[in-house]
């Protein structure tokens, strides 16, 4: 077994890691740091994301660079703005003990004259989106003539985005002799194209076959009517207590229809799509790398070069037109040797694409049932139970409390009071899966009755009854009985509550008076939108809603307060001023 210490790594790296926790390097980083720190041959790694690939190139790098020099030594190419930033800081604490070494990160959606400060402070490292780093190459603020590695990571994601321009122009003004370092996850033909041209001697290091997902992951698939594709979300999300997932939808629209009613059903939901401002973009983000939101809605471009680290899920809403992406999209979980699970909600029509997926993955899909109601209920139960088990009992604070506690209930016999008590949170999910239908399909009977066969060529007979549904509204009703009603009602209000799990533990909530309602249009949505719109740049965590047909309320963190009464001061929505104030209170 190799260890870090093993590595011929230099003693201010090794005392950096090891204070980040590395020991035993995964299998990226043992096959490319010691060949890296020996050779000058250029490189393809094929592997997946979340393997430790910065480490990987960024640990040799660190220690070959110059610090004696303030020119540009290393530079390195990612997809996204977020990946640039993450690469960036872990370079940081990798060569936190090393002398003079300095490096500086560049991005579009930022000031590029707050960039080309740091790049005048003579960074040995920058790491870079390509459309800026081309951009600041062409102003001359970002000189390549004296770099010694090109590092393109997810290389197949930066094509796939558009910036095979960028990349043949920033390549072709770099100089002939720099080692170039290629990370890739898959190998399609337009990354084997640029290692030809650009790159020479190549020595390939893998860690797994082509185009084959990670073996710590786990592919499913659910076989529904395409009308029931949000009631199985649901459910597989309510048999999963604690979640934490990205959903992939095809578009912006139905990105943001999944996370609205994720949201109106009491999950710890958001969006992430392309309307969204940066600042929006980070806010979200923010809130669900810190776990505030357990899942994640978003399209495959808004996702590109997210990485996020620990999720337990992948949720295929639908499947990708491009089998590569669905190896993209999984590989987002399972990661650091952990367990994850890829799942995909299909419709018979889809039997063929989930093929062609599975020969570019190299591995099946295991069907799985859309568990019944009494599967969920039960489920839930045990996860409540396991809770109040181990929750952590506070008995200063509580016991002031206790004489009074102790009276209320003293009527209720035992048995009756642990009735009482777990019918407070459960009773939803029975209420909710009362006479739930089963909505797996039956793949025989489909068969014989003659749906989904495309062979046959009599469009008809697929989906009976889609079109009619599709016409009677089907996106506005009730999909899975009841809910519309439900939701109208407000029986949970709990928007960004973990389903009842602590919603007020942690956090001390102020009630607030909001001065529109129901009829100027405002929905939960609406309320949620104006808070971070006004509050840009914090993280805020939201309590309950409250719309009214003239008015509204909601929660916001105690901490918060003043911020809230300031920042909406002067705030308005489609032409009419806001008004908000700290319910009940007198002016």
């Amino acid at each position: 077994m190799t260890l870090f210490k093993e590595m011929g790594l230099s003693t201010e790296i090794q005392s950096a890691i090891e204070e980040l926790g590395f020991e035993q390097p995964t299998p990226v980083q043992e096959k490319t740091i010691p060949f890296l720190l020996e050779s000058t041959q250029d490189v393809v790694s094929l592997a997946q994301t979340g393997t430790g690939k910065t480490a990987a190139f960024g640990l040799p790098i660190i220690q070959q660079v110059d610090t004696t020099k303030k020119s540009i030594q290393a530079l390195i190419l990612s997809p996204t703005r977020e990946l640039a930033m993450q690469i960036a800081n872990d370079l940081k604490k990798y060569s936190k003990y090393v002398k003079n070494l300095k490096s500086a990160v560049v991005y579009g959606g930022s000031d590029i004259r707050a960039q080309i400060k740091e790049l005048d402070r003579g960074p040995q490292i920058v790491v870079g989106t390509p459309g800026r780093t081309l951009d600041l190459i062409k102003r001359r603020k970002l000189r390549v003539n004296e770099i010694r590695w090109v590092v393109l990571d997810e290389a197949d994601e930066m094509l796939s985005m558009g910036f095979k321009d960028d990349l043949d122009a920033i390549l072709e003004n770099s100089p002939e002799e720099k080692q170039t370092l290629l990370f890739s996850a898959t190998m399609p033909k337009e990354i084997v194209a640029i290692s030809k041209k650009y790159m020479n001697d190549i020595h390939e290091i893998s860690v797994g076959k082509r185009n084959m997902g990670a073996d710590t992951v786990e592919h499913n698939y659910y076989l529904v009517q395409a009308r029931d594709r949000y009631a199985a979300l649901k459910r597989i999300a309510d048999v999963t207590p604690n979640i934490y997932g990205i959903i992939f939808c095809r578009t912006r629209a139905e990105t943001k229809d999944i996370a609205d009613k994720l949201m109106q059903d009491g999950y710890n939901a958001d969006a992430l799509h392309g309307d969204l401002s940066q600042a929006q973009r980070d806010h979200v983000m923010g809130r669900f790398r810190g776990k505030h939101l357990q899942m994640l809605v978003a399209t495959d471009v808004a996702a590109r070069g997210l990485d996020v680290n620990d999720l337990t899920h992948v949720i295929n809403y639908n499947l990708p037109d491009d089998p590569e992406i669905y190896v993209h999209r999984s590989g987002r979980t399972g990661r650091a040797g952990k367990k994850g699970i890829s799942v995909t909600l299909i419709h018979m029509r889809e039997k063929g694409k989930l093929k062609q997926v599975e020969r570019t993955l190299n591995k099946p899909f295991l069907k799985k049932d859309v568990p019944s109601g009494k599967e969920i209920c039960e489920k839930q139960f045990f996860s409540l139970i396991d809770r109040v088990e181990k929750v952590e009992v506070n008995d200063e604070q509580i016991g002031e409390f206790m004489p009074v506690i102790l009276k209320k209930l003293a009527w209720l016999e035992r048995e009756e009071l642990i009735k009482h008590f777990v019918s407070v949170e459960f009773n939803r999910f029975l209420k909710y899966y009362q006479n739930a239908p089963d909505i797996n399909v039956d793949e025989s009977r489909e068969r014989e009755s003659g749906r989904g066969d495309r062979d046959r060529g009599r469009g008809r007979d697929r989906d009976r009854g889609r079109g009619r549904d599709r016409d009677r509204g089907r996106d506005g009703r009730d999909r899975d009985r009841g809910r519309g009603r439900d939701r109208d009602r407000g029986r949970d209000d709990r928007v960004r509550g973990d389903r009842g799990e602590g919603r007020q533990g942690g956090y001390e909530f102020s009630r607030f008076f909001f001065n529109m309602g129901k009829k100027d249009g405002i929905s939960k949505r609406t309320i949620i939108d104006l808070v971070n719109q006004n509050m840009p740049g914090k993280s805020v965590e939201i309590g309950n809603i409250e719309v009214l047909k003239g008015f509204s309320f909601f929660e916001i963190d105690k901490k918060c307060e003043k911020d809230i009464i300031r920042n909406f001061k002067d705030a308005t929505h489609k032409g009419q001023r806001i008004g908000v104030e700290i319910a009940g209170k007198k002016k």
